[in-house]
């Protein structure tokens, strides 16, 4: 099974912490992509990083107002609007 990779567009591991984004579209696949959307993630959705664990993964995301974790290769996968920029006030 391959992985379907986003086109070359800013994503969510692109984030630093107290940045956030707006997700324009989700690139997992299956039970993956079911996780994912169960979380709150979809697209306009803003998301916040809160915290990176000390080796850089998983790292912490406010969604929706709720702390949820994700790993890089899942955070890859998820693409953010271009004409959203980060450090948006709420």
């Amino acid at each position: 099974m391959s992985i379907q990779t986003p086109p070359t567009t800013r994503t969510l591991d692109d984030l630093k912490p107290g940045e956030s984004g707006v997700v324009a579209a989700l690139y997992a696949r299956g039970p993956e992509r079911r996780r994912l959307m169960d979380l709150g993630i979809l697209p306009g959705t803003r998301i916040e990083v809160e915290m990176r664990s000390p080796l850089g993964d998983p790292t912490a995301y406010k969604v929706r107002g709720t702390l949820v974790g994700l790993r890089r290769s899942q955070a890859r996968q998820i693409t953010l609007r271009g004409d959203e920029e980060t450090n948006d006030e709420h």
